[in-house]
């Protein structure tokens, strides 16, 4: 039996026992960690979910907080400044040995589920996101409240409500965590968002910090 999973904005294709490197969960060596995302079921009855299959879900093991080869990113800004900068970077990953897979009954497993360790704001919605529908509802009607504690992003230079959309997506909705940003986050960020050097560009760390000050 196999299993196609989502994370990390990725597919996998795992069965039981396979090594698997993701995108960095917030998980430490030896805890279980559960993907509730799964696409598709394999074996003698094949599942295809619309597009999640309810109830299915993939429980591994982390083996160990890894990093990625390194990338070389070469930026040259020909129009404007006549300048160019090289930059290396390494994914941060995690190292995973997938333990189980579950047909049924991943919703009341009680194992934790798998979040990115970048999307602060995805651990307050993984805690409802394989409930039963009247909890479901229940989440949307308190979606408002926590949004209204949000920061407003769009006082960033350049920052517009598409850009602002993009981060909350990415889990990024207070001047606090873009403050506490590293340079390993901006390349994560640049490289998920396709944000081109924007965030260096228009200097957004050192204004989220004034910002975040009050």
């Amino acid at each position: 039996m196999f299993a196609v999973l989502k994370t990390g904005g990725k597919q996998y294709k795992v069965q039981s026992g396979d090594m698997l490197r993701v995108e960095k969960l917030a998980a430490d060596a030896g805890e279980t960690v559960q993907f509730n995302e799964v696409l598709m079921l394999g074996g003698d009855a094949p599942v295809i979910g619309a597009p999640l299959i309810e109830g299915a879900a993939v429980q591994a093991e982390v083996v160990d907080q890894v990093k990625g080869d390194k990338v070389i990113h070469f930026v040259k800004r020909r129009r404007k400044h006549g300048s160019q900068r090289t930059k290396g970077h390494r994914q941060q990953l995690t190292l995973l040995r997938v333990t189980e897979i579950l047909a049924k009954g991943g919703d009341k497993s009680g194992v934790k589920a798998a979040i990115g360790a970048g999307s602060v704001g995805a651990v307050a919605v993984a805690a409802t996101e394989t409930k039963a529908p009247a909890k479901k509802a229940a989440a949307k009607a308190e979606a408002p409240k926590a949004a209204a504690g949000d920061d407003d992003l769009k006082k960033l230079s350049g920052v517009g409500p598409a850009l602002e959309k993009k981060l909350h997506e990415a889990g990024v909705t207070s001047f606090a965590q873009i403050a506490a940003w590293t340079e390993a986050d901006v390349a994560d960020m640049d490289e998920k968002l396709s944000f081109k050097g924007r965030i260096e560009r228009e200097g957004w760390i050192a204004q989220a910090q004034d910002l975040a000050k009050g």
